[in-house]
């Protein structure tokens, strides 16, 4: 399921004019990597989430992915997140979309995401994608994260043990 994001490049805005701002004390070589969209851009992602049906039950409409993961996030297993998020086997320079809200969204290369998961999860839930939807995450409010895909894929059995909302 492919659309065509067309011109979304042409909808990128300065790192100043973009509403969530509290990345100024990353590295300057990985703030110019950051491309937030404006809400013209912002409302054509969250309208294609919407309109694929990719959340009609949570954390994803039944049967949207073959497989679903997911990882429970807490303060002190950062390092174990970014390994759970490098094993999603995404190449590392693929711009992947983020979608906080109606008016919020950014494109990122999916190895900046990896590095800097906490800071872009700092804002309610997050959709994280890319156009072809065959994959998804959700980065939900209670420190839950769900991977859905239709790769073929293994579960991780690190979280187990851990109770999770759905």
């Amino acid at each position: 399921m492919t659309v065509d994001f067309g011109n979304i490049y042409d909808h990128i805005v300065p790192m100043n004019d973009f509403e969530l701002k509290h990345y100024d004390n990353l590295p300057p070589i990985h703030l110019e990597q950051l491309k937030p969209l404006d809400k013209i851009a912002a409302k054509f992602i969250w309208n294609y989430i919407f309109d694929s049906g990719l959340h009609d039950d949570v954390p994803f409409k039944t049967n949207f992915f073959k497989t679903i993961d997911k990882a429970k996030n807490y303060d002190s297993n950062t390092a174990e997140i970014r390994k759970w998020l490098f094993h999603r086997g995404l190449p590392f320079q693929k711009e992947v979309f983020l979608s906080w809200q109606p008016d919020e969204a950014m494109i990122v290369p999916w190895k900046i995401f990896i590095k800097y998961f906490d800071w872009f999860n700092y804002y309610g839930d997050l959709t994280v994608m890319d156009q072809s939807l065959t994959w998804a995450l959700l980065f939900y409010h209670e420190s839950e994260i769900y991977f859905g895909t239709n790769n073929d894929y293994t579960p991780s059995t690190d979280f187990t043990n851990f109770q999770f909302t759905w």
